[in-house]
């Protein structure tokens, strides 16, 4: 629960500042105690006054000129269940992956011993330039939550990946950071559809928009879990999650292989077959037709469960065409712990779409239905399911 928490909103200079004002509203109605820190360039975006009146509080925005402590951002870094850098620049993250303390904001999330999250908001560019992406993994390696940022509008009127996740994601994530039942616990999701090259232009392919699976890794890190994505898919990734972009089984299995994981949840649609060589150069027409000869890929599941040190929890996904019976087998022959079987034949269900019906398959072979409902409700009840077998073992 979020009432009664310490929130500490610590401000950097960004447009997106304005929307703290929204955030802090929000945290103080569900009985949040909050408090604000902000950078001298953050005054440009946002008043002092402002967050003072939202919160009853004074602002901490000068190390040295403060009338109620000698030391105001260590006391404030000290009273604090969770810091919030939010919007947190390129700078400031520059700054905090560092170590420095030359602002108010740095120096108090130095002095910070509880969790620290970051919401990024800047401009495409900045965001995807190799410095950033450095410090965004030097932060995650030091145990901060990246909350975001997602596509959209930019300040300067241009559209792209950068823009600040809102207010209300943002208090979402804040409360599931407290309740955070999975904190702790290292979660690999994998998703989309491999990509098996028959030449430098074609492929051998499927329909998976890697839509169910990107929803299970954002329920995973809502849930406070450690998080790795490694996906096909194009779609944004999610808030709080590690990404890792694949494009074959081979990659797929090669990125998995790598990661220590609690539990496993594998909803990517995998393809069975490869062209057992692909060709240099483009096939053309009229060169005419050819054999295509075809070799099994890597079983990603497969190596995942036939690991020394498994992870405690496996759950396979299986897209069918007609009943469950298959998929059935295909749980029990693996041996995973949950198997998640979806007729991809079932108008608006499965692949591409944002609903799934699905039949979740026991270790036993029992099945249980589930109705047609959306993707990111069929993730939580999943996550339900895996918080109990985690609790069993």
């Amino acid at each position: 629960m979020i009432g009664g928490r310490r929130v500490l909103l610590a401000v950097t200079g960004g447009v997106a500042a304005f929307k703290v004002a929204t955030l802090a509203r929000m945290l103080i109605e569900h009985g949040a105690e909050v408090r604000t820190v902000m950078t001298a360039s953050s005054l440009r975006f946002l008043g002092a006054n402002t967050m003072a009146a939202i919160t009853g509080r004074p602002v901490i925005t000068d190390l040295f000129d403060s009338p109620d402590s000698v030391s105001p951002h260590t006391e404030a870094a000290e009273w604090a269940d969770l810091v919030v850098v939010v919007p947190a620049t390129a700078a400031s993250l520059s700054r905090l992956a560092h170590g420095q303390a030359s602002d108010p904001v740095s120096a108090t999330v130095l002095a910070a011993t509880c969790p620290i999250a970051v919401a990024p908001a800047m401009h495409t560019a900045m965001w995807e330039h190799p410095a950033t992406r450095r410090n965004v993994t030097t932060l995650r390696s030091d145990g901060v939550a990246v909350l975001g940022p997602v596509s959209g509008r930019l300040a300067g009127g241009d559209t792209g990946a950068g823009r600040m996740v809102e207010p209300d994601q943002v208090f979402s994530m804040i409360q599931a950071m407290f309740e955070a039942p999975l904190r702790g616990v290292r979660v690999v999701v994998t998703a989309g559809g491999t990509r098996e090259a028959i030449d430098p232009v074609r492929f051998l392919s499927n329909h998976s928009s890697g839509k169910m699976g990107h929803a299970v890794a954002a329920e995973a890190a809502r849930r406070g879990a450690e998080t790795t994505l490694v996906t096909c898919s194009r779609l944004e990734s999610p808030p709080g999650v590690k990404r890792v972009d694949v494009v074959s089984a081979h990659d797929m299995a090669e990125a998995v292989g790598s990661i220590e994981a609690d539990v496993a949840v594998m909803t990517a649609a995998v393809a069975d077959f490869r062209p057992k060589t692909a060709q240099a150069s483009k096939l053309a027409r009229g060169d005419g037709l050819r054999m295509l000869e075809l070799e099994a890929t890597r079983d990603v599941l497969g190596e995942v469960l036939a690991r020394e040190r498994r992870p405690r929890v496996v759950v396979g996904f299986a897209a069918e065409t007609g009943g469950v019976e298959r998929a059935v087998r295909k749980a029990k022959s693996k041996g995973v712990d949950l198997m998640v079987a979806n007729d991809v034949t079932i108008p608006g269900s499965g692949f591409e779409s944002d609903n799934n019906q699905v039949a979740l398959i026991r270790r036993g072979g029992e099945t249980e239905s589930w109705p047609l409902q959306p993707k990111v409700r069929v993730a939580e009840r999943l996550w339900d399911e895996i918080a109990l077998m985690l609790e069993e073992n």
